[in-house]
């Protein structure tokens, strides 16, 4: 059986004519961390090609790879360990609690659930079921959360409507860009689905990532890439309908999305504003210069490193948290271990004595003895700059940050 397949057609409307916007050559699957004992062996890495589809505005990953090699039941994500997410979660949940008449008897289901980080603020308030296909799933069991560990499809929704009903609300959050056979996960997310239900997504929004050059948010566990142009495509194709939508800050810039049934909920007046603002990016011109600014960037990031191995002979360059996304980034900008000694994680991280994937870099504790003796950090969760320059000078860091996009540059 083959691990990996390539896309022929679009993933929402089926054009098959494509336009090519980046490549980032192959990159291994961003979660595959082996450990620092671990005997070096062959690794397996995949294309990563974004393509655009101008009939529905859709961007997508050329390759989709199998499901148990992106989401192994060790996957080592833990969302809870993400202070935005923690608060982006409970944000959401005061918003659904604010908005709709909702009672202690409603169910809501998370797609996705992971340690139970989003449904732990729904609990007081719904009864709750989780569905993961990680064996993290078993952290929001010891919380009190429900949760099949088990990925989400047709055969789990008609096992979950057997034996709770029909939910009120559904969510997926970071993960319905993620899943293959999309007609297939919509089919039964109305099949678990209230008529007067809502049914709410956070996918990474496509427009930061343009306009951000956010490349390093491309890896195989993203099939899709969502504007709210194409999401509203996607809906009406399958009888939903948006009423209303949010940017948000996780991630680099996410998009959260509420719909349901056709006219169940008024339409918000401010969902035609993003459409109009959308068309500024999704065309040809500003696309062909997308790919150029992405290796403007990589070249600028690869000289600043360079300049400081050159002339600070006796300076170490290390790495802070090691999310997804910096895979992407170390893997296409090509470092290695002789450019970056090290990447920290916070004390719980199940990345930590691991290599890098695709690397020898290892992963370790972060410590304020170790952080007092760095002379630079490469800040990969660049996007939250700010509140980890701001921790990081607290636990005695006085050495320089590098924060490689959009543009890199050396903070002081």
């Amino acid at each position: 059986m083959k691990s990996s397949k390539q896309i022929s057609h679009c993933q929402i409307c089926n054009n098959k004519k494509l336009k090519s916007i980046l490549f980032l050559g192959y990159l291994p699957p961003v979660n595959n961390f082996k450990k620092i004992n671990h005997e070096i062996e062959e690794q397996p890495s995949y294309p990563a090609e974004l393509f655009f589809c101008k009939r529905c505005k859709l961007v997508q990953l050329s390759t989709v790879v199998d499901q148990k090699i992106l989401f192994p039941f060790e996957y080592p994500y833990t969302s809870s360990t993400t202070k935005i997410l923690r608060e982006n979660f409970a944000e959401l949940h005061n918003t659904i609690k604010s908005k709709f008449n909702f009672t202690k008897k409603d169910l809501i289901i998370d797609i996705g659930s992971n340690d139970g980080n989003l449904l732990s603020n729904f609990k007081k308030d719904f009864r709750v079921f989780g569905v993961t296909p990680e064996k993290i799933g078993n952290i929001a069991i010891q919380r009190g959360i429900p949760t099949l560990i088990k990925y989400f499809n047709f055969k789990t929704a008609k096992y979950i409507l057997k034996k709770f009903g029909k939910a009120k609300i559904i969510t997926a959050t970071n993960v319905f860009a993620h899943m293959d056979k999309l007609k297939e996960i919509i089919n039964s997310v109305k099949f678990c689905l209230e008529s007067e239900g809502i049914f709410v997504t956070e996918s990474h929004y496509l427009i930061p990532l343009l306009r951000d050059i956010q490349y390093d948010t491309v890896y195989h566990e993203h099939l899709r890439y969502y504007s709210l142009t194409s999401l509203n495509y996607l809906f009406k194709k399958n009888n939903l309908e948006i009423f209303d939508a949010k940017e948000i800050p996780t991630h680099g810039g996410s998009i959260r999305v509420f719909c349901s049934r056709i006219g169940k909920y008024p339409v918000s007046a401010k969902i035609k504003k993003i459409y109009q603002y959308e068309k500024k990016f999704l065309n040809d011109k500003y696309l062909d210069n997308f790919s150029s600014r992405v290796v403007s960037s990589k070249l600028n990031l690869l000289t600043i490193l360079s300049n400081i191995k050159n002339k600070e002979k006796n300076s170490f360059i290390s790495g802070i948290s090691a999310p997804s996304r910096s895979a992407t980034l170390i893997n296409y900008v090509g470092l290695d271990e002789n450019i970056i000694k090290s990447i920290y994680e916070i004390k719980g991280s199940h990345k930590i004595g691991c290599y890098m994937p695709g690397t020898k870099i290892p992963v370790i504790e972060e410590t304020e003895k170790l952080l007092k003796k760095e002379n630079y950090l490469i800040l990969f969760s660049w996007h939250i700059a700010k509140e980890l320059i701001k921790n990081l000078r607290k636990r005695g860091f006085k050495g320089k940050f590098i924060i490689p996009l959009p543009k890199p540059k050396i903070v002081k």
